[in-house]
């Protein structure tokens, strides 16, 4: 979220605001929690992922000030209603540690589909960061192991292959998040075979769905998506505007489950990752993964909605 709540209110601020907190109250989101999140299939495997998750690497963060059982809250209400993936990244060891017994928690651990990432240069690094993360999560295996941002991605490659070889990888991808790194992740996608990939898509950043997003699905990679509310400024572009009448044609009820929503209407997409502390936006935007989803038409619609923001 930013930090000038004037300039780029952060969500908890942007539906006090918009919503009031009886309205909040008052949405049916609990009652979904006899439902499951819809699934999307984890392409060449019988697999499937739920295709709402957690993405931690903001709230981790936030972690040695606010304590991890905001964290702790979040994954549970993920479970609930049949969520389980978590992406993380690496953090300084103290921050992990902690993040770590979140992770290992009885009640969760082995209902969760944890990712990690390597974001370091030289490949000894990279070792010891992959190995770091084992330690401090606790588990010599993790469900997807992936390069940030592509970081020296040609010296980590190997060992990235040959640790999913030796079974401490399930699954193994690269992730940007940024337009401008999509040229580089194309190219890689199209000199390698990683299981997943991982890139930034939303209403505002839609370039992904020229190139990226058709090539995973001819070469039948997972996607994951990052930036859904671009960190949290989404918020800010939508504060004070009224939700267009015709969200409700796909069952869109507020500005998150809008972008959500453009969002999982690609067929690409496996998941899509939210980063949130309160379990309230967490069922919201898991609320946006039931009904129906926008055609092409209406999400034209809704870029051309947003650009004029």
């Amino acid at each position: 979220m930013g930090a000038n709540l004037d300039m780029n209110p952060n969500r908890r601020d942007f539906l006090a605001q918009a919503l009031g907190l009886g309205a909040l109250l008052s949405r049916p989101g609990r009652l979904l929690a006899q439902e499951r999140l819809p699934t999307r299939s984890i392409p060449g495997t019988g697999e499937t992922l739920p295709v709402v998750g957690f993405g931690s690497s903001k709230p981790v963060l936030e972690s040695p000030t606010e304590g991890t059982e905001p964290i702790a809250n979040v994954i549970r209400t993920l479970l609930e209603y049949g969520g389980r993936v978590v992406d993380t990244s690496p953090r300084t060891e103290e921050i992990d540690r902690e993040f770590g017994r979140v992770l290992q928690d009885p009640e969760v651990r082995d209902r969760l589909f944890v990712t990690a990432k390597m974001n370091t240069d030289g490949e000894q690094n990279g070792i010891d960061q992959w190995r770091q993360t084992q330690r401090l999560f606790g588990r010599r295996t993790v469900d997807l192991l992936q390069v940030e941002s592509l970081r020296d991605v040609d010296l980590h490659w190997p060992n990235v292959r040959a640790w999913k070889d030796a079974g401490e990888a399930r699954y193994i991808g690269v992730t940007v998040s940024a337009n401008a790194r999509q040229g580089l992740l194309e190219a890689f996608m199209r000199a390698n075979s990683p299981d997943f990939v991982h890139v930034n898509y939303s209403p505002m950043e839609n370039g992904a769905e020229e190139r990226i997003l058709p090539l995973a699905q001819d070469r039948g990679m997972a996607v994951l998506i990052n930036r859904p509310f671009m960190n949290g400024s989404y918020f800010g572009m939508v504060a004070g505007k009224e939700l267009p009448v015709w969200a409700a044609d796909f069952d869109c009820e507020t500005w998150a489950q809008f972008s959500l929503k453009f969002v999982l209407a690609n067929p690409a997409v496996t998941c899509v990752l939210t980063e949130t502390t309160d379990p309230a936006h967490m069922e919201e935007n898991i609320r946006a993964a039931f009904g129906r989803l926008p055609d092409e038409a209406t999400k034209r619609r809704m870029r051309d909605l947003i650009r004029r923001f």
